[in-house]
């Protein structure tokens, strides 16, 4: 929380496409000179343990979360060696805990604010083993820390949503090799989610059902696009698959809020979670990816017709001018046949 709000220069900016009506984030805060991008070059590998800055969390903020090989513990000053998850604020956020909520007009036209939020992050102990590779019990500590997070966040000023994502790898916007996730919070809903609970709200008017329960119990029963199922959940190629390998994991029972987990849940998904990239390590070679959730926001609104998921979107093709001139994507491969190979791994 910014303490001094004199002279404050805020790190970022939403500003308004009046067309497309999509909020864009100006990270100003992160502001580079013009020229900087022409001499920007990306580097590729492991960055080795002795420079990273999660392995020497010390340098880090200050952990809101800490595990030890499922135990959560209490925070002190010092870090425990043996910590295997920790949870902190951001070193470099885009968007900043701040008092209020300011919004600008620019010519009479263009719409601004200040982009108030919390920026954290997920870590994981293991320097070298993506979540692919780690044991069941330290992937669903991962998401005892997303819920436990999610929850505190909600309560909070001017949080409306909570976005969890996970980039691996350098194409996937991953800026440390270290295994992290991320959390942000904002005050207002991306033009996509949006439609998305239109889309849900205007089929559970019409058929009095859920579309995604819909989606799930044919694709059971197809058995064609599944990749993997247990008690409580569902891992398939979506039969619209954005992207080549896409995969989808969502809950076999109707559930609107993923900050609503069970204990019996959670060791469910996290088994669905493992095993699905466990899949893509080994079919695909480890390819770079990112996984994201979606999940009904907590803008104190009710939201009984949606169904919270996670969608995995490995990096196997770069947009073209195509695709994002459209925004139509095209995927190289059948879901079917994708699906197909991923049983097999």
């Amino acid at each position: 929380m910014v303490k001094n709000e004199k002279n404050f220069q805020f790190p970022s900016e939403l500003r308004l496409d009046l067309v497309s009506k999509d909020w864009v984030v100006i990270a100003t805060g992160r502001a580079k000179k013009p020229e900087m991008f022409k001499t920007e070059t990306r580097q590729n590998g492991q960055v080795p343990k002795k420079d990273c800055p999660f392995c020497h969390i010390e340098t880090q903020e200050k952990p809101l979360l800490i595990f030890s090989h499922g135990k959560n513990i209490p925070i002190s000053k010092k870090v425990p060696e043996k910590w295997t998850t920790i949870a902190l604020p951001n070193k470099y956020p885009s968007f900043l805990a701040y008092p209020k909520l300011e919004k600008r007009i620019e010519g009479g036209l263009y719409q601004k604010m200040n982009a108030v939020g919390f920026c954290e992050l997920v870590v994981t102990g293991d320097h070298e083993n993506s979540i692919a590779l780690l044991s069941l019990e330290n992937v669903k500590e991962v998401i005892d820390a997303y819920q436990e997070r999610y929850l505190d966040l909600m309560k909070k000023k001017f949080v409306h949503y909570v976005s969890i994502f996970h980039n691996h790898g350098r194409s996937a916007g991953a800026s440390q090799s270290h295994p992290h996730s991320q959390i942000i919070t904002t005050t207002l809903l991306d033009v996509d989610l949006e439609q998305a609970l239109s889309n849900a709200k205007r089929y559970f008017k019409k058929n009095k059902k859920c579309v995604y329960c819909q989606m799930n119990d044919w694709e059971r029963k197809a058995k064609e696009r599944v990749i993997f199922e247990n008690e409580g959940f569902t891992a398939i190629c979506p039969f619209a698959s954005k992207a080549a390998f896409e995969v989808i994991i969502s809950p076999k029972f109707h559930l609107s809020y993923f900050e609503k987990i069970t204990e019996k849940e959670k060791w469910q998904f996290a088994e669905a979670l493992k095993t699905v990239l466990n899949k893509l390590y080994k079919g695909l070679n480890n390819p770079d990816y990112n996984f994201y959730l979606h999940t009904a926001p907590c803008d104190g609104r009710d939201y009984p017709y949606y169904h919270w998921h996670w969608t995995i979107l490995p990096k196997t093709a770069t947009w073209a001018g195509f695709e994002i001139g459209t925004r139509m994507e095209i995927s190289t491969i059948e879901p079917e046949k994708a699906a197909e190979y991923l049983r097999e791994q």
